[in-house]
């Protein structure tokens, strides 16, 4: 299973550091995981209501899967035994396509720009 883009949810302070050290680590989370979590196009929504709820100040970080070391990224089963993309090492950041907003709408979820290979 692979999808061209995986998609990370993060808050801006944490990307912004990211950037200033050239490559993501992950966030609390993912340090103590082992792992940094991504989603898939399909499942990056439901990601962001569950994980990130009403947070605002985040980014969508998309990722070219082609330019991550395939021995690192595995898609394990995780809620309801989807299967989610993990990347078990840093991100390097020359594998970013692109970071968008990720703001808050009225309804308070977040609004999501359109997914693109």
């Amino acid at each position: 299973m692979t999808d061209s883009l995986i998609y990370k949810i993060a808050p801006r302070a944490l990307w912004q550091a990211a950037e200033a050290a050239g490559r993501f680590e992950g966030a609390p989370v993912d340090v103590a995981d082992g792992f940094i979590h991504f989603s898939t196009s399909a499942q990056v929504a439901e990601t962001a209501a569950k994980h990130f709820a009403g947070q605002d100040d985040l980014l969508l970080v998309a990722v070219r899967t082609e330019r991550l070391d395939p021995a690192l990224l595995r898609y394990e089963p995780s809620r309801g035994g989807d299967l989610f993309p993990h990347l078990y090492g840093p991100l390097d950041l020359q594998a970013v396509a692109w970071v968008r907003e990720l703001p808050l709408g009225p309804h308070g979820r977040h609004l999501f720009p359109a997914f693109e290979g």
